[in-house]
């Protein structure tokens, strides 16, 4: 049996999306939470437990390797409105020019061109090749997925489902942390 979702189109979607993340963000109390907090397309909550210290490691690096390398902006835990709720790339990579285009959106609308996601031990195959869709339908160029041992693999949106070499947005971004 096939499970078909029916979301409503996108501009509807990220005006839900606005509103609904206002929500959260006002929210006293899920600020003092330890967890990450994203949404579903239906505004409920989902939230992960805190990064380990691995985790954070491997963001950390990727954030000063890209803000070395890229200049830009870079933007760790990085909230972009898609059409299944808000999601929080571990981090984010803006060119000046798109981030002209979402700047003091609360949840960016249009994805940044790098979009990386850091492996934690509980994150599936099928999580991961969701976020990739969510953030290239999105407007993201690039996902990189960052494995637990540091392995990098990157995808284009030309090629959603094909692992590639390297990036062609930053070529000499190493391929193991």
């Amino acid at each position: 049996m096939q499970l078909t979702l029916h979301l409503p189109p996108r501009e509807q979607q990220l005006a839900f999306n606005r509103k609904r993340w206002s929500e959260v963000l006002a929210d006293r109390g899920l600020a003092e939470l330890p967890y990450r907090i994203e949404t579903n397309a239906y505004g409920q909550i989902l939230m992960t437990p805190p990064a380990s210290g691995g985790h954070s490691h491997r963001q950390g690096k990727i954030t000063v390797m890209l803000d070395r390398m890229l200049g830009g902006n870079v933007h760790p835990e990085c909230p972009i409105s898609t059409i299944d709720g808000v999601k929080a790339a571990d981090v984010g990579w803006y060119s000046d020019a798109r981030l002209e285009q979402v700047k003091g959106q609360i949840a960016f609308e249009v994805a940044p061109e790098i979009c990386v996601e850091v492996l934690s031990p509980g994150n599936s195959e099928s999580e991961m090749r969701t976020k990739r869709q969510l953030y290239f339908d999105a407007g993201a160029d690039e996902v990189w997925i960052c494995g637990l041992d540091g392995t990098m693999t990157f995808y284009q949106c030309e090629h959603p489902d094909t692992p590639q070499m390297h990036s062609t947005r930053c070529a000499e971004f190493p391929t193991t942390l």
